[in-house]
């Protein structure tokens, strides 16, 4: 099969656990023979620096023209808290979201056994957790117009809209991804005072009744936020809007005991992206530290998503999982002090993929 890709190292981070990504992407695609291309392309404050836009036309361009985005980070010190600037590196995220029609975030909260002990909550709670939260990313408050602050400074302001077609989007999505796991739908919102969520509600209502075979449960964003630390394992798959999932997700990350260790996939009209969900961390870039797990499984689901080759996905998943358990990890999660640089991780299970799985003469 044709691989190609288009490849968003970014900022902070980014290059350095994008390389390792792309180490298993090689490895796999060597390993069961198929035929893989790619292009490299600016992004957020890297590309602010060259080009004055955290997401150029020529990014644009390659992105539409590939089957699958691979993503790093975005982010830098100099723009965060700084009124002065004009463009900030986020807002290239937001911009590739919308004019890739990137709708659905997903991502996997699955805990391993080895880092249960990094985890903040007791080992009962959060051993054998395994959920996914589905965010819709193209609507909500952080796209909504009217949105700025008052001539005096004083009174700022953001704008919540959503449409059914929106919404419907997402909840067929969240439905058909329930079906193929335990089937139960959480739909988080806040209906008791917003109307946005009051159109969720209403909208999903309608839906539910064409998948008679999953349960349908409805919960509201502050008591979902209590739920996952209280009983991450009642959760299958949960929908929400763009800020609550953007909260609630990166609340769920923390459960697992590392957020160097969960992937995500935004799912888009014209291509999907693939990404891990830390940021950019500035302060580790160049250093050779940073954990590229989550990059690695990023790559797993891009060989699912937007290949449906689930062979291959499951070749690098049980890769990065051989590597925790023979302690080839990096700082952050290792243990006794036997820490592994990012690159070192990276060549050790780009190796243990061209050594393991399928019949090649590699």
């Amino acid at each position: 099969m044709k691989i190609n890709i288009a490849v968003l190292a970014g900022d902070g981070i980014g290059p350095e656990i994008i390389e390792q990504g792309m180490k298993a992407i090689k490895a796999v695609c060597k390993k069961y023979g198929h035929d893989l291309t790619y292009k490299e392309a600016l992004v957020g404050a890297t590309a602010i620096d060259r080009t004055g836009n955290p997401y150029p036309d020529e990014t644009h361009a390659l992105c539409m023209a590939s089957d699958a985005v691979f993503f790093g980070a975005i982010g830098h010190p100099k723009y965060d808290n700084n009124p002065s600037a004009k463009v900030r590196p986020e807002q290239g995220l937001l911009a590739m979201r919308k004019k890739l029609g990137l709708y659905a975030n997903i991502r996997p909260v699955t805990t391993f056994p080895s880092l249960i002990h990094k985890s903040p909550l007791r080992p009962e709670l959060v051993d054998g957790a395994d959920f996914m939260c589905i965010r819709e990313l193209t609507g909500g408050m952080y796209f909504g117009r009217p949105q700025g602050r008052s001539e005096d400074g004083d009174t700022a302001y953001d704008t919540c809209i959503y449409t059914r077609e929106e919404i419907g989007r997402i909840v067929r999505l969240a439905y058909t991804y329930a079906r193929k796991r335990r089937k139960k739908v959480t739909v988080v919102d806040k209906a008791n005072v917003l109307a946005t969520s009051r159109l969720w509600r209403q909208v999903v209502q309608e839906i539910e009744k064409e998948y008679p075979d999953v349960e349908t449960e409805y919960m509201f964003v502050d008591n979902a936020a209590m739920r996952i630390i209280q009983w991450p394992k009642s959760f299958d798959v949960m929908v929400t809007e763009n800020m609550f999932g953007d909260i609630l997700t990166d609340e769920a990350s923390v459960i697992t005991g590392s957020l160097g260790m969960l992937p995500s996939a935004s799912i888009g009209i014209h291509t999907s992206v693939f990404e891990p969900i830390h940021g950019s961390y500035p302060q580790a870039a160049g250093k050779n530290i940073a954990n590229p797990l989550a990059t690695i499984l990023s790559a797993a689901l891009l060989f699912e998503y937007a290949f449906n080759l689930t062979e291959e996905g499951k070749a690098i998943r049980d890769a990065v999982t051989a590597s925790m358990n023979a302690g080839i990890v990096t700082e952050d999660i290792s243990q006794e002090g036997k820490a592994s640089k990012t690159s070192e991780v990276g060549d050790w299970i780009a190796g243990y993929i061209s050594r393991n799985f399928f019949n090649s003469s590699i």
